[in-house]
């Protein structure tokens, strides 16, 4: 009864996903200190088992049941009440339980994006609750309101991957947990492997086709431009970060390079299946430039956001919904909407004020829900759990010597 190249193809794109994460743990790991290397690892990987376990009691439900033109939907699909093997989604190409699992994998790397911003400061069992409240909090009412049918979609915000629902919602968390934990007491000289950065990286990259991809649910055309756009903007972002660093300090450097790749990943995310490919190539060297500035004024500020959380995702998700909303063309994909370099005025300003409510309250929730979990149990690390990080709060290390 179902369509077996749509279910293939979406079980594919559902495992690429899911490597994002460790991905994401390559890629942060390479970029701290020795001493804390799995501290930061752990962080994306506890969320695979603990977000599952969350996804398949409520969040699923929460996000994609009831809750028509709302904030948040309904628990009758709580543990997958009512879904079995036969069950479909939407007009029945694909089953139900392949669309939990390809949603699963977003939600399990979103929170776990956040973690680069306060790494070596936060304690384990403050970072377990926040992740489980964050998630219910946050995460799940605004994929419910894009993509569950609830208010943004009713009033027509695009949000194709995560624009919204994913990097700058986690990217403005990320700010907000900076500002609340401080800055690190010990110093770090900068990332301890590189190569593990290119590591993370390259599992990034290749996850993502399964990310934007993925995202339209079935194989056609706008699959292949949004696999397309996906490579186009990344690689154009990379180049930019690495040409103006390069002019800047005179010094070609690889983890720049790396850096902006995923800025540009993250910024085609909500555009990736609206807009034509060189508007792909323009939102690439937009965000190669806007983040690297963006990170460039958050070391003039001295926030410590250890791995630049805020600049590449928080940014990069506001800047491609901001360029959604000037290039985005029915021409490319009718089911897309005109931005406003093609007359929809209208539709540039709902992407404006859906980024402002999402960066707003995912700002101001994360910072009162780590006071919160302040005062249930120590947030910020000490300074002796600071300087060995993995030895005093997992008695294990990266590295032996």
């Amino acid at each position: 009864m179902f369509d077996t190249g749509n279910t293939g193809f979406m079980l594919v794109a559902t495992s690429l996903v899911m490597l994002m994460t460790p991905g994401l743990a390559f890629f942060y790991g390479g970029l701290v200190g020795r001493k804390n290397v799995l501290s930061i690892m752990i962080q994306s990987f506890v969320s695979m088992g603990v977000t599952t376990i969350l996804w398949y009691a409520v969040g699923f439900s929460l996000c994609f049941s009831g809750g028509e033109g709302g904030i948040i939907g309904n628990l009758d699909m709580a543990f997958l009440n009512g879904v079995d093997i036969t069950t479909p989604f939407g007009d029945g190409q694909i089953p139900m339980l392949v669309f939990f699992a390809y949603q699963m994998m977003f939600a399990i790397i979103t929170p776990a994006l956040i973690t680069g911003a306060f790494s070596n400061r936060v304690r384990f069992p403050a970072y377990l609750i926040f992740l489980v409240a964050w998630l219910l909090f946050v995460y799940f009412p605004f994929v419910h309101m894009i993509w569950g049918g609830g208010i943004l979609a009713e009033w027509g915000v695009l949000d194709f991957a995560g624009g919204i629902a994913v990097h700058n919602i986690a990217g403005m968390a990320a700010l907000a947990s900076v500002l609340f934990v401080g800055r690190r007491r010990v110093a770090e000289k900068g990332p301890h492997s590189i190569p593990l950065v290119a590591l993370g990286t390259g599992l990034l990259w290749f996850g993502w086709y399964g990310f934007n991809a993925g995202s339209e649910l079935q194989v056609d055309s706008i699959t292949v431009l949004a696999f397309v756009n996906t490579d186009i903007a990344a690689s154009f972002a990379a180049i930019s970060w690495l040409s103006l660093e390069w002019i800047l300090t005179k010094k070609p450097k690889f983890v720049g390079l790396l850096t902006g790749t995923v800025a540009g990943l993250a910024t085609i995310t909500p555009a990736a299946a609206y807009v034509s490919t060189s508007s792909a190539a323009l939102i690439g060297i937009s965000a190669g430039i806007i983040c690297y500035g963006a990170v460039s004024l958050k070391n003039k500020l001295h926030w410590d956001d250890a791995l630049d959380v805020w600049g590449v995702h928080g940014v990069g998700g506001a800047l491609g919904i901001i360029m959604l909303g000037l290039l985005g063309s029915t021409a490319v994909n009718p089911s897309g909407a005109n931005g406003l370099f093609f007359g929809g005025a209208d539709f540039f300003v709902k992407e404006l004020v859906a980024i402002l409510v999402s960066s707003i309250y995912a700002f101001g929730f994360t910072y009162g829900m780590l006071w919160i979990i302040n005062k249930i149990t120590t947030v910020k690390t000490s300074e002796d759990e600071e300087t060995t990080l993995d030895e005093s709060l997992h008695g294990e290390s990266a590295y032996i010597g």
